[in-house]
């Protein structure tokens, strides 16, 4: 087995995410070390069988919240806690089987490289993503592009991603979006405008059917509409900071 990271973590946020969660976890350890699940306020007990797999293993660890209370709360939550035991750098990977696990080696020796920067999956689909979904993000990426004046993002929405802990961490803190399904887009603008390059990597994206145990909370209106007003505010904030990102821009 590898040594664990001192600096990098692996961060799970699970959410009621079936059995897939198992292997998600077992193909994130067999990658690198540690590994964190936050089981947000799970009620299909594979937060207990989550537990009964940390007991075994000293590279993973679970953390718990009693309610669901969002991706991004879950992952400021493991934030805290991987500031707090000195780790600089978490990779964020979701627990329901879409994420390649074996790129997380590759992402994060780019990130061990470039401390400075975010490390951003720009997703590759094949034939299992539905075409609504994969059309809809070309939306979001659009508003990403014009809120950070082009600054790099290849995807806004993809949530295979190493971020440097410190500067998301005051991102978070300092106001109280950001803890749902928004997390993903908010935490790469947010980061860009306080001068945190992309570099993007390509990765493959994978939906797993339901008879390969796929689960899926994602909800078309309510999570557009938590979009719709998430790129309203980011705009509003776009037009403050324009004189700062247009002089940045202009000096490369």
């Amino acid at each position: 087995m590898m040594p664990p990271s001192t600096t990098h973590l692996v961060v799970i946020p699970s959410y009621n995410p079936g059995r897939v969660v198992f292997d998600t976890v077992r193909a994130a350890r067999a990658h690198w070390a540690p590994v964190w699940v936050v089981v947000d306020g799970s009620t299909d007990g594979t937060g207990e069988q989550l537990e009964a797999l940390a007991a075994a293993d000293d590279g993973l660890r679970v953390l718990r919240l009693a309610r669901n209370s969002g991706k991004g709360a879950a992952v400021l939550h493991a934030l805290d806690a991987a500031a707090a035991e000195g780790f600089t750098h978490v990779l964020t990977m979701d627990s329901d089987g879409q994420h390649p696990a074996h790129l997380i080696g590759e992402f994060m020796a780019a990130s061990q490289a470039r401390p400075e920067a975010m490390i951003l999956g720009k997703p590759v689909f094949d034939a299992s993503a539905p075409l609504l979904r994969v059309r809809g993000r070309k939306v979001s990426n659009a508003w990403a592009d014009l809120e950070t004046l082009w600054a790099g993002i290849g995807d806004s929405l993809y949530g295979f991603r190493v971020y440097p802990v410190a500067p998301l961490r005051a991102i978070m803190h300092g106001q109280r979006w950001m803890r749902r399904f928004d997390f993903d887009p908010e935490a790469v603008v947010r980061l860009a405008w306080r001068g945190v390059r992309p570099l993007n990597l390509t990765a493959p994206v994978k939906y797993l059917s339901a008879a390969e145990g796929g689960v899926s909370h994602f909800n078309y209106w309510r999570d557009n509409k938590l979009l719709t007003w998430m790129h309203t505010r980011l705009f509003l904030g776009f037009l403050l900071r324009l004189p700062v990102l247009a002089w940045r821009r202009l000096r490369g």
